[in-house]
């Protein structure tokens, strides 16, 4: 007879470890499907973010029109990867800024309900980082947009003088 240590003569080791090794790997994919489902249920939460950012947000709103002139600047303008490369990433970058400016608001609103010179501080740089971000915006568009409007208005410019 054997014991919990031994094993029997009609059951080989290969089968154990293989039982043992495809439990394993169905646990594995368990944890797998489960980390897979947790990301997926956190969605709603950041669509329910960006959701209240633009509903809310007065400077989000305008990011976003400025943001959508510039796209259809670019399909007009039938731009390089490489500028809408630069495109997206300055737009999302404007508006992530924009997001993480609102969120640090509503933080310091719910810590600080009165002044403090800190949450000062903590408002005022978050909103220069959007002026930043914004900045460096109109310095891409101004570098993807300007040569090509130019090149449309010069002959009326030129003809007008």
């Amino acid at each position: 007879m054997a014991t919990n240590h031994q094993h029997s003569t009609d059951r080989p080791v290969v089968v154990d470890y293989r039982s043992h090794r495809l439990h394993a790997k169905a646990m594995r994919r368990n944890q797998t499907v489960g980390w897979v489902h947790r990301r997926l249920r956190s969605f709603p939460f950041a669509f329910a973010g960006i959701g209240h950012l633009l509903r809310t947000q007065g400077n989000a709103q305008i990011h976003v029109a400025v943001g959508s002139v510039a796209i259809i600047l670019g399909f007009l303008f039938n731009i390089e990867r490489g500028e809408w490369l630069a495109l997206a990433l300055t737009i999302t970058l404007v508006l992530a800024a924009e997001g993480v400016n609102t969120a640090v608001e509503a933080v310091v609103d719910l810590v600080t309900p009165g002044f403090h010179p800190l949450a000062k501080i903590a408002k005022d740089v978050a909103a220069g980082t959007v002026l930043l971000t914004a900045i460096g915006a109109v310095v891409v568009g101004l570098i993807v947009f300007l040569p090509r409007l130019w090149a449309l208005a010069a002959p009326w410019v030129m003809g007008a003088l």
